[in-house]
């Protein structure tokens, strides 16, 4: 008889907890309209992420502002929902916000109880970042800066990121692609240890 477990009932076990886990954070995902915030949590997700993505359809073309967007169909309605352990006592609960502004009432539900939150940005866009950054600082969170490297996207060096958006020297800059789950996890890892820096 195999006594190794099925690939069902492994999948079964990681939709729960461990038991071991003792303490568990709620990190917000953000940033605006199409710049790869479901792809971000579903890249790093340890569960089949909660999506909440509708088709985009000709009623939406006078709201959604799709210049520089190519290939984009469909767009995050209510939230984006992951988890990530990582270690045996903690979790990471990743929330992710829907872009635009006729969503942002959802924000003041989803920003309580969060430590921080990670802004990604499209360095072909980066004058759309400053609406979400006032939203940010307004709840009081402490964040850090995710630059998705979208394919033929302008590249930026970190300093020249920190004077486009007028950014506090302590506020973390990561350059990232969010397809990418090794480097998704590098920019978390970054908006994780300037948590604990200010925290302790």
């Amino acid at each position: 008889m195999d006594s190794n477990p099925s690939s069902a009932e492994t999948a079964q076990k990681s939709i729960y907890v461990s038991s071991a886990v003792t303490n568990a954070a709620k990190i917000l995902v953000v940033g605006h309209f199409a710049v790869g915030k479901t792809t971000f949590i579903g890249s790093l997700s340890e569960i089949t992420p909660l999506r909440t993505e509708e088709k985009m359809t000709q009623a939406s073309a006078h709201v959604d502002d799709l210049r520089g967007v190519t290939g984009k169909t469909t767009t995050t309605v209510a939230l984006d929902f992951g988890r990530l352990t990582l270690s045996d006592d903690l979790v990471l609960y990743l929330f992710g916000t829907p872009g635009q502004q006729r969503f942002m009432q959802l924000w003041e539900d989803m920003a309580r109880g969060a430590l921080g939150a990670l802004l990604l940005v499209d360095p072909a866009r980066l004058e759309e970042t400053f609406p979400v950054i006032d939203l940010i600082e307004g709840y009081g969170l402490e964040y850090a800066i995710a630059v998705n490297c979208f394919d033929s996207a302008p590249v930026y060096e970190e300093a020249e990121v920190r004077e486009a958006l007028d950014l506090l020297p302590d506020t973390p800059v990561v350059h990232c692609d969010a397809r990418d789950q090794q480097s998704s996890a590098k920019a978390l890892i970054a908006l994780v240890r300037h948590l604990l820096e200010r925290t302790s």
